[in-house]
């Protein structure tokens, strides 16, 4: 099963690589890596078999990661259902902080209405999302930490008959 990121470090910048032996180290199928070399990805020579060089293949794939990335601006989260960062519907957001620190951003979008979250630290709120009502809530700890834990406990079920 083919991965979803490729990780272009796994690339050794030294070494060269034919079509079969980059494709098995990405685990993405052949014509995949072909397709990259009509994308731009540059092999040493025009001869067969195919040999593209380690850095090259790392500098390309590098290259496309970057501009694949969608920073979303101030005052916005990304929301997977439209694709892009979306501001959160009527300026309000929950943040549920963890006991570490950081926590978990969570909002309407603003056009479709789908669950937005992020990751982030609680110094970190009036920058991520200025002009929009934060409410910070505290998070349950741990389960024994809580005031009435889990009852699903052996001792106390039922006996089956």
């Amino acid at each position: 099963m083919p991965r979803t990121r490729i990780d272009p470090r796994r690339a050794k910048l030294h070494r060269s690589y034919t079509v079969e032996e980059a494709a098995r180290l990405f685990g993405v199928h052949r014509n995949t890596v072909r397709a990259w070399r009509k994308a731009g990805l540059a092999a040493i020579d025009d001869g067969k078999p195919a040999l593209i060089r380690g850095e090259e293949l790392r500098r390309f794939l590098t290259a496309r990661r970057t501009a694949a990335r969608r920073p979303c601006p101030p005052g916005t989260l990304y929301c997977f259902r439209c694709r892009e960062g979306r501001a959160p519907a009527l300026g309000m957001a929950d943040f549920i902080a963890r006991p570490a620190g950081a926590g978990n951003l969570r909002a309407l979008c603003e056009v479709c209405g789908t669950v937005m979250h992020r990751r982030a630290r609680e110094g970190d709120l009036a920058a991520i999302l200025p002009a929009v009502a934060v409410r910070i809530m505290r998070g349950e700890g741990r389960i024994a930490e809580r005031p009435n834990p889990s009852l699903n406990r052996a001792e106390r079920r039922p006996e089956r008959t």
